[in-house]
């Protein structure tokens, strides 16, 4: 998990909190640029790492900044996030204040039906700019969404019942998703919360509806901050 990107709250800002991302199949710090970037100007702390082949509660630890701010919040996408939820299976869990998972894969694999780089970009994303990111980006791996996620990893994963509070983040149009399967999960933990992304697609956190996601990912941090009580409840709407 060597050569993260580290984004920094907007200078003269106290720190809201710290957010540990790892990234998914294929994917480098580079993909996750642009969320780091706006998740810093709300004032969090944000670590990208390089994808880990296998990881432990003490590679996290490692990875953390020395200097951070709490609620500290581990977030991973793909196969990163089922690597984060199935550390929770074991005894061995991370000390983090909350996950949030983005684009978690089916339990049971579905093979992304891609013969060619232009068929993985349409199971990603419709997202013109993200598309143009990860053509130029040449440490993306193309063709990774076709390697299979490790079904023990998943198996974890969907068993895992974290005691912290939990955003599942999930694309409409993920063609990787099984949503009844991740809509059993959110009802299994405690304190969970399912969003689903309309129209989006396997890259939830950078689709078109990249601007959307990152609010709820920022609602959620600042829920963290009130106990989980939100600050904004609607009292009435005509629309």
């Amino acid at each position: 998990m060597s050569h993260p990107i580290d984004f920094h709250a907007p200078e003269g800002l106290l720190t809201r909190g710290t957010v540990l991302v790892v990234p998914g199949r294929g994917e480098t710090p580079e993909t996750y640029r642009r969320l780091g970037a706006r998740l810093a100007f709300d004032a969090y702390r944000v670590r990208v790492v390089e994808p880990p082949g296998t990881l432990t509660s003490r590679q996290l630890a490692d990875a953390l900044p020395e200097e951070r701010a709490a609620p500290v919040v581990l977030l991973g996408a793909d196969a990163g996030a089922a690597a984060l939820a199935a550390l929770y299976a074991h005894d061995d869990a991370p000390a983090a204040d909350a996950l949030i998972l983005a684009g978690l894969p089916a339990p049971a694999p579905r093979a992304a039906e891609a013969a060619t780089w232009d068929d993985e970009l349409g199971i990603r994303t419709a997202c013109p700019t993200h598309r143009g990111r990860l053509s130029e980006d040449t440490g993306v791996r193309r063709g990774a969404l076709a390697e299979p996620v490790p079904l023990a990893l998943l198996a974890a994963a969907y068993a895992a019942r974290p005691t912290v509070p939990t955003l599942l983040l999930s694309g409409e149009r993920d063609p990787l998703a099984d949503h009844t399967a991740l809509a059993e999960l959110a009802a299994s933990l405690d304190r969970a919360r399912l969003a689903l992304v309309r129209g989006a697609h396997h890259d939830v956190l950078n689709d078109l509806q990249h601007r959307s996601v990152a609010a709820e990912a920022v609602g959620f941090l600042e829920t963290l901050r009130e106990d989980l009580v939100p600050r904004v409840a609607v009292q009435s709407s005509t629309w």
